[in-house]
């Protein structure tokens, strides 16, 4: 046998040996996922204002929040029109104990955009919602595949890690988001059943393949995982680098404000050094330049409305 022909060969028996060990993997999976997969309040959901709302939500949030919130905040906002006429501040109270409240403003705009383009209806193809305000690849696809059926990957942080360990080779020193992680993620849709197979990656990553305390001695993939049973790399992070003050995130201070008030009456305000005892604990006069600096941005983003004579509230 010539070298030629020999080093055909073993790249034909390496295709052949990868397209096998995706269909086990394949198999493997949605069997498990037919058996485990979570019961969860949009699970199965088609309406794809529903479905674009739960995974709004979702975005760097617990899933058990937003169990308890979705179905109280869909009871308020129904549809994109009801979404789309509320006022800044029901909107803001009604995102209460979410966190990352400039969401729910983003939501309600893009509401408004869907009404005004769309005729309220959101459109089915990845290209055009991911035109959307507000709403990247990840938000793209999700709302794609599981509100409209299309065949499209949905990738989040717990897929990526799921194939790191299951092909740690061909997946070492790609980022999240590089756009070979996305096309791995497309090799291995199966035909005809996207839905089932991104939900059945997301709830093993979520439940079984997590970050630091993997459960292989249950997991589905345990005898196609070469990294099965190793102890977790452990990732060095770097120093949070975010602007904040007294070693507390800037976006902290930011969910407290807002969180304190929601607590006043409709309408009502509250003076910014008030608030700021309530948002710092010893709050100073020397944090009083950096609040009203926070303040303001919290302003410029549509988060609150600044009186005369230092008042705050929440805007109308």
């Amino acid at each position: 046998m010539s070298a030629m022909t020999s080093a055909k060969k073993r790249h034909t028996d390496t295709a052949a040996t990868r397209r096998s060990l995706k269909r086990k993997v394949i198999t493997a999976l949605l069997r498990w996922y037919r058996k485990n997969g979570r019961q969860l309040p949009w699970r199965n959901e088609t309406d794809p204002y529903r479905v674009l709302i739960s995974e709004v939500m979702l975005q760097q949030t617990q899933v058990s929040r937003v169990q308890s919130k979705y179905p109280e905040f869909l009871k308020k906002f129904p549809t994109f029109r009801k979404l789309a006429s509320a006022g800044t501040s029901e909107a803001i109270r009604a995102w209460s104990g979410m966190g990352y409240n400039n969401r729910v403003l983003r939501l309600r705009n893009l509401a408004q955009t869907v009404l005004r383009e769309f005729g309220g209806e959101l459109p089915s193809d990845v290209e055009r919602l991911n035109m959307l305000p507000g709403v990247g690849r990840y938000t793209a696809n999700a709302v794609a595949c599981f509100a409209f059926g299309e065949q499209v990957p949905v990738v989040d942080t717990n897929v990526v890690r799921i194939f790191g360990r299951l092909y740690p080779k061909r997946m070492a020193g790609l980022p999240p988001k590089a756009q070979l992680v996305w096309e791995f993620a497309q090799e291995h849709l199966p035909r005809s059943a996207a839905q089932d197979w991104n939900q059945a990656l997301m709830d093993l990553g979520a439940t079984v393949c997590t970050a630091s305390r993997p459960r292989c001695e249950v997991c589905p993939l345990e005898r196609f995982c070469p990294t099965a049973h190793a102890v977790p790399r452990r990732v060095v992070r770097r120093p949070n680098a975010e602007p904040g003050r007294r070693g507390i995130p800037n976006r902290i201070y930011r969910g407290r404000a807002i969180e304190i008030l929601r607590s006043l009456e409709p309408g009502a305000s509250m003076s910014s050094s008030s608030l700021g005892r309530k948002v710092v604990a010893d709050f100073s006069r020397d944090d009083q330049t950096w609040f009203r600096s926070l303040l303001r941005r919290l302003e410029r983003d549509g988060m609150v409305r600044l009186h005369g004579l230092g008042r705050i509230s929440l805007p109308d």
